[in-house]
């Protein structure tokens, strides 16, 4: 089953850790992803002030500057796996350098 993981944190805080070198286990999570072959992709985003968020009502697209929640925390990237069920898969969040700063959000795929 693949599963999304959404990986969130507070902006300024993750770029802290990195700058600090807390990151330095990401190449060695993604090569064992690699390596075990439940890798489908993972895209870093940019920071949230350069989002925009759509909606459309009635006629009318409106569109707003930011990410579409209120916090400190916000979605940084993501990675796409295909496991064989959920522990396996929060085994992978867990093991994400984020997940000690922030959080790892799994949402299963539907199909």
């Amino acid at each position: 089953m693949r599963y999304l993981l959404l990986i969130g944190a507070d902006e300024e805080q993750a770029e802290q850790a990195m700058a600090e070198g807390r990151f330095a286990g990401f190449s060695a999570w993604l090569d064992d992803l690699e390596r075990r072959g439940v890798l489908r992709a993972h895209e870093g985003l940019r920071p949230s002030p350069s989002a925009r968020t759509v909606r459309v009502r009635g006629d009318a697209v409106v569109v707003t500057d930011g990410p579409f929640i209120e916090g400190r925390e916000q979605i940084g990237g993501f990675a796409l796996v295909e496991c064989r069920d959920l522990d396996e898969a929060i085994e992978i969040a867990a093991g994400h350098p984020a997940a000690a700063i922030g959080r790892v959000e799994i949402r299963p795929v539907v199909g």
